[in-house]
């Protein structure tokens, strides 16, 4: 193998796969990352098994060949070089890389590129193509509310229903859920339901803000893996076999009372409360005051930790029906205020002892419900 290509590409091009790179693993070689010629680029793998992060850079190709390395090694190597040519070579029959930029030279011992994992091929199944710039909102609003724990695996995915020009994304870990609708420009050819873990959306989360073209998603045929598609990059996961939870009993179809409040507030009087809240079982409680004649109504938001002390916040908010209050864990408030833009949204009640709903005001295809911490008021 005999490539070159400049160090910034190279560099950039290995952070992407670098986040699929195995940490720990029984099978040493998903600690290499992939270096290989394919039709005139150069393309960059990585595998941890459950995910496989694919990436082309322009190269000038003066021979055609293939060796894995360490990717640690490798890739803190690149990123201390200067921003000049990188030339690349392997001799044939060879396990070892040898690099040089600049004045700089190195040579790395491999292993045979065909020891390592192929990176699966989905090409046979559905297929459908996506906003970049929807999906990558999506995602983020949505991921906020999945399980970190393997104790039930269908709760560390999300999920993905395709139907007609819709996909509806949602997530919970049985404290929240977070329910996104995200329209196609396309009708589905068929209903599709599948989940996908997380951990593989968010990483996928991380390459849409630079895509302008739209992103393309690809099922196989016994809906074991998808393939998400961008311009330069291929993500491949594993999906999550199992069932998920029927969520649409959590949000509740009515409500006795509704409050209207400023995103930015809301999140500011939040984190000063969580900072009472954490030696407090991180609970955040708020009360709502309808307001009278032409007095606006109020929020108040207080936080409390015995022997450390106690902290209450107000602020104005638009209340429909009667007063309420209600108590949060003061991180998932802020994991959902965090993941809006701006504006208002509203808090839908039906008392301290049932879940709340969350909406961003003029938005209908986000919906987050919190479950209620039980406290003595």
């Amino acid at each position: 193998m005999n490539v070159s290509c400049l160090q910034e590409n190279l560099a950039k091009g290995l952070g992407i796969v670098g986040r699929a790179v195995a940490a720990r693993s029984t099978l040493p070689i998903t600690a290499n990352v992939l270096i290989s010629s394919d039709d005139g680029r150069l393309k960059l793998a990585a595998t941890n098994l459950e995910i496989a992060l694919s990436c082309w850079i322009g190269a000038q190709v003066e021979e055609e060949g293939a060796i894995t390395v360490p990717a640690r090694l490798l890739i803190d190597f690149v990123n201390s070089l200067p921003n000049e040519k990188i030339e690349m070579t392997v001799a044939p029959r060879s396990r070892q890389l040898k690099l040089a930029c600049a004045r700089n030279q190195a040579t790395m011992s491999g292993v045979d590129a065909d020891d390592f994992p192929p990176i699966p091929t989905v090409e046979d199944g559905a297929s459908l193509e996506l906003d970049p710039e929807e999906l990558h909102s999506a995602i983020t609003q949505v991921t906020i509310a999945a399980a970190t724990d393997d104790s039930r695996p269908v709760l560390v995915g999300v999920n993905c229903v395709i139907e007609g020009d819709q996909v509806t994304l949602a997530a919970t870990d049985g404290f929240r859920l977070s329910v996104r609708h995200l329209s196609l420009s396309k009708k589905a050819p068929e209903a599709l339901q599948v989940i996908i873990p997380a951990r593989a959306l968010v990483e996928l989360n991380r390459l849409l803000p630079d895509e302008t073209d739209p992103v393309q998603l690809m099922l196989n045929s016994t809906r074991t893996q998808v393939l998400f598609r961008l311009k330069n990059v291929e993500l491949v996961a594993q999906l999550i076999q199992g069932t998920f939870p029927d969520y649409s009993q959590i949000i509740p179809d009515e409500h006795t009372s509704k409050a209207v409040i400023d995103v930015g507030e809301f999140l500011r009087e939040t984190r000063t409360a969580s900072i009472f809240a954490r030696d407090g079982s991180g609970i955040v409680r708020l009360q709502f005051t309808p307001g009278e004649g032409t007095e606006p109504g109020k929020m108040t938001i207080a936080a409390r930790a015995e022997e450390v002390g106690d902290n209450v916040g107000e602020i104005d908010a638009q209340i429909e029906g009667e007063a309420d209050k209600i108590a949060f864990n003061s991180k998932y408030l802020q994991d959902y205020l965090q993941v809006l833009e701006g504006g208002r949204v509203a808090l839908e009640m039906s008392g301290p002892s049932r879940q709340g709903v969350l909406r961003p005001l003029g938005d209908e295809d986000f919906t987050h419900v919190l479950m209620p911490m039980v406290v003595q008021w």
